[in-house]
């Protein structure tokens, strides 16, 4: 899930090796839009953390390997910020760090009953399958290799618990604290043209949470 397309993957090859350098981990990367492309790579340091600084820092490590490898045809901007606090989870061992909270799951296939979406708490995580408790009721067990998004849901919780790793800031958080704390606070920011439907409504994921005459398998 750290990257999906053929570009993705080849960019994600290009930079790691620089970021494994610098102690820091890609959490995903990703190339939104059409009229001028975004690029934006999530990432963070070993302990979690990744400030403005950090990000400037990786952004200009990052950037003469791609302007020399030149994956990307014509015009792009680059965003590099943190995880944020809601942050996707990509990698084996990403659902047993937030053990207890709140997550939205998709898969790349439905499931013989059926079902792409998922919306409960983390049970846990063991080899690369995550055991879920629905909000609708029920369990579910669903291998990190069959997702294609995952993402924490922002609650109180998730805050408070952030907060005591470092990852958020401490004290009340106002609105543009809230933004930073989300990964708002990118490197680079020029994004002219996002990509329709990546984002959408807890009411919208929810609606789609049952199977669906479209998910299901003839």
């Amino acid at each position: 899930m750290r990257a999906q397309s053929e570009l993705e993957i080849r960019i994600l090859d290009m930079i790691e090796p620089e970021a494994k350098a610098m102690g820091i981990d890609i959490v995903r990367v990703r190339l939104m839009g059409a009229r001028t492309p975004v690029l934006q790579i999530m990432a963070e340091k070993a302990d979690g953390t990744m400030d403005v600084e950090d990000c400037a820092r990786f952004s200009r490590r990052i950037s003469p390997v791609l302007e020399a490898e030149d994956p990307i045809a014509g015009e792009y901007s680059l965003e590099v910020s943190s995880p944020g606090i809601d942050r996707p989870l990509t990698r084996k061992g990403d659902f047993a760090k937030w053990s207890g909270h709140e997550v939205k799951v998709e898969l790349g296939v439905p499931t013989p009953e059926g079902r792409k979406r998922f919306h409960g708490w983390i049970a846990g995580e063991t080899d690369g399958v995550v055991d879920l408790k629905l909000k609708d009721g029920g369990d579910a067990r669903v291998a990190v290799g069959d997702m294609v998004k995952a993402h924490l849901v922002l609650t109180d919780m998730l805050i408070q618990d952030a907060r005591a790793r470092g990852q958020a800031p401490a004290g009340e958080i106002d609105d543009e604290e809230i933004a930073d704390a989300l990964g708002a606070d990118f490197d680079d920011v020029e994004v002219d043209d996002e990509d329709p439907g990546d984002e959408e409504t807890d009411e919208e994921f929810d609606a789609d949470a049952e199977p669906s005459a479209a998910d299901k398998r003839e």
